[in-house]
């Protein structure tokens, strides 16, 4: 099921793909949309789940507004939406930018996450490992965005300007903060990622119930890259959610 929703007073496009189990929400990258995921994610979860996705502010078939692409806004959206679509705590699964307001969620409202799944998250702008050059929109992207999107074709180049501008300032999740959010949580990311292991680890280091995925010959588009691999490793964390217990423990004895 697909439609648009009033969303505290914005038109929000929505997915509903399976109707059983508890919710869980897929949060689709920056300058993306939510049909990108599907493929990709949803047989996955589509058996145990009933999963959600919407298109935020400014993407898809979801129409811009001022301010949105800044990540406090879309974490202050995706609250909206736990709390007035989903109506009870969720499982999160974040595609880049997606990643980080699922953390940010997590910090903020606890109590509405049952777990996150960080698919190439950051938690400050100088972990991007590239630089932002002049804002471009291949026609391939054009066409899209004028067969879904409700606002002007112009539009999308400034889209595109705003989000290279809050990339290169935003998210700012201080270490402390994740330190907070004690739902399971597994980071995953390509080992060719735009964010580093080295990052990445240091985001499953700073959370109690963490688990860490870096997987072997991928980039930031590692859901498309390794995809059976992907979806193995989510069936696997939702199967096993508690504390992991291992053989021989090191960083998780302090830890627990």
């Amino acid at each position: 099921m697909q439609r648009n929703i009033n969303l505290r007073g914005h038109d929000v496009f929505t997915f509903q793909w399976s109707k059983r189990g508890e919710p869980l929400v897929i949060l689709h990258g920056g300058l993306s949309h939510s049909e990108k995921t599907k493929k990709y994610l949803l047989p996955a979860v589509k058996r145990n789940f009933k999963v959600f996705a919407y298109d935020r502010t400014g993407h898809g078939r979801t129409a811009n507004q001022k301010g949105s692409f800044h990540f406090n806004f879309q974490t202050k959206e995706l609250i909206a939406f736990l709390e007035d679509v989903v109506k009870e705590p969720a499982h999160l699964i974040g595609i880049s930018d997606g990643a980080n307001i699922a953390l940010m969620a997590a910090i903020a409202r606890p109590e509405l996450i049952r777990s996150v799944v960080s698919i190439g998250g950051n938690t400050a702008a100088s972990q991007i490992r590239m630089k932002f050059g002049k804002p471009e929109v291949s026609p391939e992207s054009q066409a899209e965005h004028d067969r879904l999107s409700p606002d002007h074709p112009s539009e999308l180049i400034k889209k595109v300007a705003t989000a290279f501008k809050v990339w290169k300032s935003e998210p700012s999740i201080a270490l402390t903060k994740l330190k907070r959010i004690k739902c399971p949580v597994l980071v995953l990311a390509g080992d060719d990622d735009v964010i580093s292991a080295k990052e990445s680890e240091k985001i499953y280091q700073a959370i109690t119930n963490a688990r860490l995925a870096i997987v072997p010959g991928a980039s930031h588009a590692v859901i498309k890259e390794k995809t059976e691999l992907v979806q193995a490793l989510l069936k696997d964390f939702y199967a096993n959610p508690d504390y992991p217990l291992t053989q021989s423990p090191i960083s998780r004895i302090s830890n627990r």
